[in-house]
């Protein structure tokens, strides 16, 4: 049994490869669960594709709207809005334009695994995928403890069985808040590191844009989330971590 102190240790350490071979050839869909995890899980990789020329597609899956719920100043809507702001500015830190972004506005903490808005999600993520010609499709690591995660993970996994030969692979980002104890399915990490220090720079910008959930920004909910400091530095590392996802 892999337990999560150890799974995320080997992580830390996987080889590094360069760009054009953690990814396949062609373009490159994202799948972000909220607005910000695109920017903590793999700025660094978005800019190095932007630099590289790929052609990118990032699809937005929920919302965005549960973070602060007792806001007045920031109602569910008036919130959804300032996350896609923030979004877009995101994106341009790392040098890809607004165009590339796509909004599914499934409800923040209950994005679903399954049924009719599963399926019209999965039929928007392969557009986008056709769009851009994708050969990977990079999506959230199932087993990070949210919910939105895990739909997100079966959005990628059924999007991947209806277009063979997309290479599919997931960036953690709250995995490594697991118990370290919590047996984790599978076994050992597969797959890679990336060398974003290069890119660093834009991938703070693109996680400061975000900036209702990294400040205090919507300040009348006084338990609305805010990415704290550890969760931060995580982030704020030269490498990024891709693992190859299970059939």
């Amino acid at each position: 049994m892999t337990t999560a102190a150890e799974f995320f240790a080997q992580a830390d350490a996987l080889p590094f490869a360069p760009l054009e071979q953690v990814l396949a050839p062609g373009g490159l869909v994202v799948l972000a669960p909220h607005p910000d995890d695109e920017s903590l899980g793999c700025g660094g990789l978005l800019a190095a594709a932007a630099q590289a020329g790929r052609a990118v597609a990032v699809v937005f899956v929920s919302d965005g709207g549960a973070s602060h719920p007792r806001s007045r100043r920031y109602p569910r809507l008036a919130l959804r809005r300032l996350r896609e702001a923030e979004a877009l500015a995101a994106l341009a830190a790392l040098g890809l334009p607004a165009a590339i972004a796509r909004f599914l506005a499934l409800p923040d903490a209950a994005v679903p695994g399954a049924g009719a808005d599963f399926e019209a999600a999965v039929q928007a993520i392969l557009d986008a995928a056709r769009a851009v010609a994708a050969g990977t499709l990079l999506a959230t690591w199932g087993q990070d403890p949210h919910c939105d995660h895990e739909a997100t993970d079966a959005m990628a996994a059924e999007a991947a069985r209806r277009q063979p030969g997309l290479r599919r692979l997931a960036y953690p980002v709250w995995g490594h808040r697991l118990p370290p104890g919590t047996p984790i399915q599978g076994g050992p990490p597969r797959g890679t590191r990336l060398d974003v220090s290069a890119h660093l720079p834009a991938k703070r910008r693109a996680i400061a844009a975000h900036r209702s959930q990294t400040t205090r920004l919507i300040d009348d909910d006084p338990e609305g989330f805010v990415l704290d400091a550890a969760m931060l530095a995580r982030f704020d590392r030269p490498f990024e971590i891709f693992l190859e996802s299970a059939a």
